[in-house]
């Protein structure tokens, strides 16, 4: 460690507050008594969000300007308090003493927020006030402190300036294809003839497969949460093995297109290789085949753009979520050229998302890189290297 650095506990250093919630019948809508903050979820971008909820019964206090960490899912998010607020079982409030600079606490706890790692929690991590306070901080004379967090804020500023140009960046990409697809299905060229989804397609429904039958290997069981944008994820994944034989027509094959039915309705994705064996779920319908006269490709493009969503949400009912049918989507209205036409179009279309998702990856990459790089500053700061 570099000379005149020294190792102490937070809580050597500092007062760590754990939240605890007030009883609900303190709770209101209306201002009356102190903001109330729960946890993560109420963090903003760099401050905590305008409250939504007070309390006239205030049990644990933030003061303005003390750091709050989230101590459950997930541990170690951390922010300021803007005002005094108070705070529930999923905050901790940590306030300086005087050998430490608040900012130079902040940006440590940015540091060591990979390290800390909660207990495993009968339904979530955490961590309590006890283990906040035994976790060792490196901290240097006031004034070196002060020297490194005016160099962090510098550095921090353009990195963040040239995160939000690669966001804006990923984002115009993203733009401009959803644009240039959706003037594709509305301008209706000469010789465009409007047709029922219904006409030019064969649609089926998934099937309820219970969750007491999932097993650990077998066939991937597509659900609703791996239908995204344009493709089809393995995330939470989940597996089945068929004992029936009646439900193999739900066995999935590559090129499948998938529509979700419930929530964000209307995202589409195709089956590939890679998500095979698979099976289709439940409020999720697949395009098996289209028919002679419409291009398979154009027909998955028209169901990326927003003229189907939009079309989609029109139809969709539901007081908690929006739900579509099959039907709905068959009665869906689609103009398209004849089968040449429409088979160039879909070349033209897939050579741009082709660029649109290499702009995104170079984007990702860019971001990525940067969150290295600070990083890589913090762990120079806190081991006297900067």
């Amino acid at each position: 460690m570099k000379k005149g650095w020294q190792t102490k506990r937070i809580g050597e250093l500092c007062e760590v507050v754990a939240g605890q919630s007030p009883e609900g019948k303190f709770y209101n809508s209306a201002g009356k008594g102190l903001p109330f903050y729960q946890g993560k979820k109420d963090f903003g971008e760099k401050f905590i969000e305008a409250p939504t909820t007070w309390t006239t019964q205030t049990t644990k206090i933030a003061k303005a300007g003390d750091i709050l960490m989230s101590v459950r899912a997930p541990v170690g998010p951390v922010n300021f308090s803007t005002e005094e607020i108070c705070i529930g079982r999923g905050l901790a409030a940590i306030r300086c003493g005087t050998q430490l600079n608040r900012d130079f606490l902040f940006y440590q706890l940015l540091h060591l927020q990979p390290e800390i790692a909660g207990k495993e929690g009968a339904v979530f991590a955490s961590i309590n006030k006890s283990e906040i306070e035994a976790l060792p901080l490196a901290f240097a004379p006031l004034a070196e402190q002060q020297r490194i967090v005016g160099v962090l804020d510098e550095a921090f500023a353009g990195l963040a300036t040239a995160q939000a140009h690669a966001a804006q960046n990923l984002q115009n990409a993203r733009a401009l294809f959803e644009s240039h697809l959706q003037s594709v299905f509305t301008r209706r060229g000469a010789g465009w003839v409007e047709r029922r989804l219904g006409d030019l397609i064969e649609i089926q429904n998934g099937y309820a497969f219970k969750s007491d039958d999932y097993t650990d290997e077998g066939y991937f069981v597509i659900r609703i949460g791996n239908v995204q944008d344009g493709e089809i994820t393995l995330d939470n994944p989940r597996f089945i093995k068929l004992a029936d034989k009646k439900l193999e027509r739900f066995v999935l094959n590559k090129g499948d297109i998938l529509v979700s039915l419930t929530g964000n309705i209307g995202r589409v994705g195709i089956i590939q290789d890679e998500h095979l064996p698979a099976v289709l779920n439940q409020r999720v319908a697949r395009i098996t085949r289209t028919r002679a006269e419409a291009d398979r490709e154009f027909v998955f493009r028209f169901l990326c753009s927003r003229a189907f969503r939009q079309e989609l949400q029109e139809a969709g009912h539901g007081a908690a979520q929006q739900n579509v049918s099959t039907k709905e989507i068959q009665s869906v209205a689609i103009s398209l050229p004849e089968l040449r036409e429409q088979r160039q179009i879909a070349i033209q279309l897939d050579a741009l998302a082709a660029e649109t998702q290499r702009l995104a990856r170079l984007y990702e990459q860019k971001q990525a890189a940067l969150a290295a790089l600070k990083r890589s500053l913090l762990h120079q700061a806190f081991n006297g290297e900067l």
